[in-house]
């Protein structure tokens, strides 16, 4: 089982260290031919305008946008929920328009404002997940076909999903919570087992029940 981290900018060690620590192969993606053999990809937090140049350099939109298409599972942490966003308040153009949301960037004010929380989850079970918010955004609108994973108290939203698109506000990767990338592990396995067969299958170290 591999799954890509995008390795452009952001926090990719540490995406890359999780998805070791749950037992699956990491592949850093920096150019397209980076996205062959891999069952997932992760879109790391970061600065999503730095992001945008250099996707747009190094040619990633459309073989990163044929891959989501592919029902391959996609997950967006911070600024990854701003380039997988249909819609960027202030009229910013979308990286890669796979959600039907509308994203505010910095929706909680500057770096000295970052915040951890605790958040119920239902899709990741009972326990609630340790959430890190460093200039993150907030997701303003959630368009029907887009299910709500996660609110703050106050009822924002900052956690979706739609079909193989998994988008979230916050750091998991930097507060030790390794159940959202074994969820996307799980979806990458049941991509995967299609296409691999029997083989795919194997052994699943990173069974979503097993972190529950």
């Amino acid at each position: 089982m591999k799954i890509g981290v995008l390795a452009l900018h952001g926090a990719v060690i540490e995406h890359i260290q999780t998805l070791r620590s749950i037992g699956v192969e990491p592949v850093a993606v920096r150019l397209p031919e980076d996205l062959e053999g891999i069952s997932g990809l992760i879109l790391p937090g970061g600065e999503s305008t730095t992001m945008r140049k250099l996707v747009a350099r190094w040619n990633l939109r459309e073989p990163i946008m044929a891959f989501a298409r592919s029902g391959a599972p996609i997950l967006g942490t911070c600024a990854g929920m701003i380039v997988v966003a249909k819609e960027i308040a202030g009229g910013e153009e979308p990286v890669f328009p796979l959600l039907d949301v509308t994203v505010e960037r910095n929706a909680f004010g500057r770096q000295l404002d970052s915040f951890e929380t605790e958040l119920l989850m239902p899709i990741l079970g009972d326990r609630p997940v340790r959430a890190i918010f460093i200039r993150a955004p907030i997701i303003e609108r959630v368009g029907p076909g887009v299910e709500v994973l996660a609110r703050l108290p106050d009822q924002r939203v900052v956690a979706v999903r739609q079909r193989n698109v998994i988008a979230i506000s916050f750091h998991p990767e930097l507060a030790g919570e390794t159940r959202i990338h074994r969820l996307v592990a799980t979806m990458a396995a049941e991509f995967a087992e299609p296409r691999e067969g029997i083989a795919a299958a194997g052994t699943e170290p990173w069974s979503l029940g097993e972190a529950m």
